[in-house]
């Protein structure tokens, strides 16, 4: 009986202990604190932006900026878009034209160009990628007088053109697009293409581009983020104010608000509207960036 009572209490399951909830470092705590805190600086505008554009011009001046008040919304969003024979939706337009052309065609010319100097050996290439150097660190600032003077040889300021051209040269392109076809496409790919009897160009659309792809949608956002927020350029191009992109027309109507108050919350809503357009591109476009950094996970 004391032989059984002794194995049934060695093969008696023990009881499962539970874990202890480990804790955190201080130094993990104070990093998520600090992290937080600048988020909520740097969202602090963004509140702003959004209760600021749900008031009327009276409530903007009698009550705190951080604190809401009525829900008068729609009504600046109707007044937004009537406003002068609905010119911001035109101003809006004009953004889109300006950034998504020129974003796109920017990244085709920046991956053409990136591409020919990681694949290609010839004289003169690193010369070449050194002026690219050169080009990303001179400010756009610098370029603006420049450039006015260039198309005004050509009597093209004041032109969709104007404006348009400049924005497809993206010298930061070239440099992350030639990096990227340096590490990420093999030459063993290119000569097995070419062995195929593939010609350059077939090779370049079919094959490299795809292979480029996380970088490619990196130099698309950038450049149209660029494009979008640009500001000095169609300020020292354009008159007609129907060329306006929206960064331009917001500031006409801001330098106005001393002789029209209510062109005040105009231009809060119409900076809030004006944002729209950059996050949806930022959320259409992160899976591509998930994918490209699976795949190379996957290499």
């Amino acid at each position: 009986m004391s032989v059984l009572t002794r194995t049934e209490g060695a093969h008696a399951p023990r009881q499962a202990v539970s874990p202890r909830p480990r804790r955190l470092p201080w130094s993990s705590m104070a990093a998520v604190l600090f992290m937080t805190a600048v988020a909520c600086y740097m969202l602090l505008p963004v509140y702003w932006l959004l209760v600021s554009s749900t008031k009327t011009q009276s409530d903007l001046v009698s009550t705190p900026g951080l604190l809401p008040s009525d829900w008068h919304f729609t009504a600046n969003l109707s007044a937004l878009f009537t406003q002068q024979d609905g010119v911001f939706g035109r101003w809006l337009l004009n953004s889109l034209a300006y950034a998504g052309a020129g974003a796109t065609l920017g990244t085709l010319l920046a991956a053409m160009a990136g591409y020919a100097l990681a694949m290609y050996r010839f004289r003169g290439r690193e010369a070449i990628f050194s002026v690219v150097l050169g080009g990303v660190l001179v400010p756009a600032t610098a370029l603006a007088l420049p450039l006015f003077l260039l198309f005004a040889e050509f009597d093209a300021t004041n032109t969709f053109w104007s404006v348009f051209l400049p924005s497809v040269v993206s010298p930061f392109g070239v440099f992350l697009s030639r990096i990227f076809a340096a590490a990420s496409i093999p030459e063993e790919v290119i000569e097995a293409a070419r062995l195929d009897g593939a010609g350059e160009t077939r090779i370049f659309f079919t094959v490299a581009l795809r292979m480029m792809a996380p970088a490619l949608v990196t130099v698309f956002l950038f450049q149209f983020v660029v494009i979008w927020n640009n500001f000095l350029l169609p300020l020292v191009m354009l008159q007609d104010e129907r060329l306006y992109p929206v960064t331009l027309g917001l500031f006409t109507w801001q330098s106005q608000i001393s002789r029209l108050p209510q062109l005040q919350t105009l231009t809060i809503v119409g900076s809030l509207v004006s944002v729209v357009p950059i996050v949806l591109t930022f959320l259409l476009l992160q899976r591509y960036w998930r994918a490209g950094m699976a795949a190379g996970a996957v290499k």
